[in-house]
C-alpha cells in the first residue's frame, strides 16, 4: 500500500521537475535568428533566381525577336523561307553533313572542315612571323622606326586587295586564300605585340640590366609574361578577322570551302541552304573565340572580356 502511495505521489513531482527545467534552460532560437546573428543574409527564391533570370532571358528574348522578324519577312516575300522551312532543310542537310558525291558536290561539313584548314594554315604562319617581329619591333626603337610606315601604310588595306597577288604568285587557288589569311592575320598580332613590349615597365629592363641579363632572358623572364595579355589579344582579333576574310575568299576562288558553298548555293537559288550556311558561319567563329578566350583567361591574370 505504501508503495502504491509512493509512485502516485512521484508523479506530479517529476512533473514539476521537468517543468522547473523546461523554464529554466533557455529556449533555442529558430535557425533563421540564428544564421541572422552571423550576419548571413538569407534570399527568397525569386532572389536567387534573379541572377539565372537575367543571364538567360534577355537572349532568349533576342532570338524570338529576330525569329519573329525573320517570320514577317518570309510573309511578305514569297521567295524568302520561313523559320519552319528552313529549320526542316538544316535537319535534313544535318543528318549527313559528310556526304561525297563528286569533288563540287560534298557535305556541309566537309565545307566548314576546308575553311577551317585553310584559316589554321594561314594564321599559323601569320603567328610564325608576326609575333615575333612584334617583339622586335617594340624592343628596338630603330626596328620600330624602320616598320611602322610600312605597317601604317598596308594595314588599311583590304585582304581581298592581296588576292590577286596570290593567284599571280601561287597560281593555284588555295595558297591564294591561304595568302590572303596570312595578310589579313599578321597585322594585330604585330601591332598589339609591339605594344604589350612597349609598356614594359622600365624599372623591369632596369633590373635587367643591373643583373646583366642577355637579350634571351629579357626575352623569357620578363617580356613575355608581360607582353602575353596584349599578345593574347592580337590572336583573338586576328582569327576573327581570318574567319570573315576565308568565307569571301573562298567565294572568288572556287573549290571546297564554306564560302564556295554559300555561293553555289546561291547559283542554285537554295536560300534556306544560304541561311543555314549563314548559321553556321556564326556558330563556327563564336567557338573560335570562346576558345580564344578560354586560352587567354587560363595564361593571365586579367580580366578578358568578350
Amino acid at each position: 500500500m505504501s508503495a502504491v502511495l509512493h509512485n502516485i505521489a512521484a508523479v506530479p513531482v517529476k512533473d514539476a521537475v521537468k517543468e522547473a527545467v523546461k523554464e529554466a534552460a533557455p529556449e533555442k532560437p529558430a535557425r533563421s535568428e540564428r544564421i541572422a546573428a552571423k550576419g548571413i543574409k538569407l534570399e527568397s527564391g525569386s532572389a536567387r533566381m534573379r541572377p539565372y533570370v537575367m543571364k538567360y532571358l534577355p537572349p532568349l528574348i533576342g532570338l524570338a525577336l529576330l525569329v519573329l522578324a525573320w517570320q514577317i519577312l518570309a510573309s511578305k516575300n514569297s521567295s524568302f523561307p520561313t523559320p519552319w522551312a528552313t529549320w526542316e532543310e538544316a535537319v535534313k542537310l544535318f543528318s549527313d553533313p559528310f556526304y561525297r558525291k563528286g569533288p563540287n558536290d560534298q557535305g556541309i561539313g566537309w565545307n566548314v572542315l576546308a575553311s577551317l584548314q585553310r584559316v589554321g594554315m594561314g594564321f599559323g604562319l601569320a603567328a610564325l612571323v608576326g609575333i615575333p617581329l612584334g617583339f622586335i619591333i617594340g624592343r628596338f626603337p630603330f626596328m620600330y622606326g624602320m616598320f611602322s610606315p610600312i605597317i601604317s601604310l598596308l594595314k588599311p588595306v583590304s585582304p581581298l586587295a592581296w588576292l590577286p597577288i596570290g593567284l599571280l604568285v601561287f597560281k593555284a587557288a588555295d595558297p591564294a586564300a591561304i595568302w590572303s589569311i596570312f595578310i589579313c592575320s599578321i597585322w594585330p598580332m604585330i601591332i598589339n605585340t609591339a605594344v604589350g613590349v612597349q609598356r614594359v615597365p622600365q624599372d623591369y629592363m632596369n633590373v635587367a640590366r643591373v643583373l646583366s641579363l642577355s637579350e634571351w632572358k629579357i626575352v623569357t623572364k620578363i617580356l613575355l609574361p608581360s607582353v602575353l595579355p596584349y599578345m593574347l589579344t592580337g590572336v583573338r582579333l586576328a582569327i576573327g578577322t581570318a574567319w570573315l576574310v576565308i568565307v569571301a575568299a573562298e567565294m572568288l576562288t572556287g573549290g571546297v570551302g564554306i564560302g564556295f558553298w554559300v555561293w553555289d548555293e546561291w547559283n542554285n537559288l537554295n536560300v534556306p541552304h544560304i541561311l543555314i550556311a549563314i548559321g553556321v558561319i556564326g556558330v563556327v567563329g563564336l567557338l573560335l573565340e570562346w576558345a580564344l578566350v578560354s586560352l587567354a583567361k587560363a595564361f593571365t591574370y586579367e580580366q578578358v572580356e568578350n
